[in-house]
């Protein structure tokens, strides 16, 4: 807890508080406690066999179709209780406060959407003959529950981010398809509710099947995120070994433009699109020779084409990588300039795609405010007023005022200056084609 910032712990605080406070509310006469019981077992059991998401810690489990059916079947404090059983689930990995916020948080997930239940006239128990009118009432209920969980989540998401990293925004950062899964398994809810009045406490047992095949298809998703992740990654390090000082610069792009994207409202697919974009946009530097990139002299005209060359070779590298998409676009033209004299093929205006637009304002921020082998980082003042003073010219006026008005409200944590071996110090370049203020220098033949 102590780790975590103190507006984060005061955030976390409130939560639990509230769910404490609101759940000990009740109103508690008429509960069946050994309903409570039952689906509370059932919560544990789905929490406990959560699925990792990506490659952070952050889980989803299906104890959502649990904690509906109790909003039918016990009410709100009962479904706030049962929410709050997440507090034991058997998994090592939640720390203490993870435990308890989790706990909070469906706690509230619970009672709140049981409130609404209540609110739009609907009867807690077994549902009886008023079933087809009982289904317009849970999907309200439904989503209320989402509402409340993702909410809480960004919340929490957004408090404890690095400095210059940008905040979540919609469904906990997760990706849209994934909650509109979470409302399809939170209809399981109502038929558990329906089938307890023939079954009992045996409708668990019955729908445990669903359920894990529900949590098995959102594993399959999940795995295959984290083999996109490693895909990139694997090929991040491979560029990055040819230059030590551009280590996580590939990464900082990402950052920067996912930034300018979110400022500007791209949709989330979009956005999760340009996050690759930005890792992969210098992957064309493994087609460009080492002694070309190391170069501390002026380049001769054979090698300045190679270096023009880069992004061509980046797609035919990544172009058969089918999760790409629209990222493939940003990754060819990330040199293009507003007034047509980029490379590689001399776009100007809105002919250059938008992904490329974004990368590279992202792409020359991060290099003037990285340390270089010829200087050092320059300040966050001095980078934005060079994007800025090559607003128009080189870069849309559009991305660079978004990503200057994104910077002023997440703010920017600059890299640390790389601490190289000797060895590493004898084939740094002295010249970075990302820079702005330090253009390549070429052998002039004439």
């Amino acid at each position: 807890m102590g780790k975590l910032p103190r507006v984060a712990q005061v955030y976390i605080g409130v939560v639990v508080a509230a769910a404490v406070v609101l759940v000990a509310t009740g109103p508690f006469a008429g509960i069946a406690w050994e309903d409570v019981v039952v689906l509370g077992v059932l919560v544990v059991v789905c929490e406990s066999t959560g699925t990792l998401l990506r490659t952070t810690d952050l889980t989803w489990s299906a104890n959502s179709a649990a904690i509906l059916a109790a909003v039918v079947l016990v009410g709100p404090a009962g479904a706030g209780i049962v929410g709050g059983c997440t507090l034991f689930t058997t998994r090592r990995s939640p720390a203490a406060v993870k435990r308890v916020f989790n706990g909070g948080m469906m706690a509230l997930s619970g009672y709140l959407p049981g409130r609404v239940f209540l609110l739009l006239g609907g009867h807690v128990g077994v549902p009886a003959t008023d079933f087809p009118r009982l289904i317009g009432i849970f999907v309200v209920v439904a989503l209320a529950h989402v509402l409340v969980n993702y909410t809480l989540v960004d919340g929490v998401l957004w408090l404890t981010r690095k400095p210059g990293q940008p905040g979540e925004h919609g469904l906990a950062g997760l990706d849209l398809r994934l909650g509109v899964t979470e409302l399809g398994y939170c209809a399981f809810g109502l038929p558990i509710a329906a089938l307890w009045g023939q079954l009992g406490p045996f409708t668990p047992v019955l729908v445990l099947v669903p359920l894990f095949v529900a949590r098995w298809a959102v594993a399959q998703f999940a795995a295959q995120q984290r083999a996109y992740e490693a895909t990139v990654s694997a090929l991040c390090q491979a560029v990055e070994t040819k230059d030590f000082y551009t280590r996580g610069h590939s990464e900082r792009v990402s950052r920067g433009s996912v930034m300018i994207a979110r400022e500007i409202g791209m949709h989330s697919e979009r956005v999760e699109a340009i996050r690759y974009a930005g890792m992969l946009h210098d992957v064309g530097k493994l087609g460009v020779p080492t002694k070309v990139l190391q170069k501390t002299g002026k380049l001769t005209e054979e090698e300045y084409a190679a270096i023009q060359l880069h992004p061509m070779r980046g797609l035919d590298i990544v172009r058969e990588i089918g999760f790409l998409d629209e990222a493939l676009a940003g990754i060819m033209h990330h040199h293009e300039r507003i007034d047509g004299r980029g490379y590689p093929m001399g776009l100007a205006g809105d002919e250059i795609p938008e992904f490329a637009r974004v990368l590279a304002v992202a792409d020359a921020f991060d290099s003037m405010t990285s340390t270089r082998s010829y200087r050092g980082a320059r300040p966050i003042h001095e980078a934005v007023a060079e994007l800025r003073k090559w607003s128009g010219t080189q870069f849309d006026p559009a991305f660079v005022d978004a990503f200057v008005a994104a910077i002023k409200r997440d703010g920017w944590q600059q890299p640390e200056p790389p601490a190289l071996a000797e060895e590493e110090l004898t084939v740094m370049a002295a010249q970075d084609h990302d820079d702005p203020t330090a253009p390549l220098r070429v052998i002039d033949t004439f």
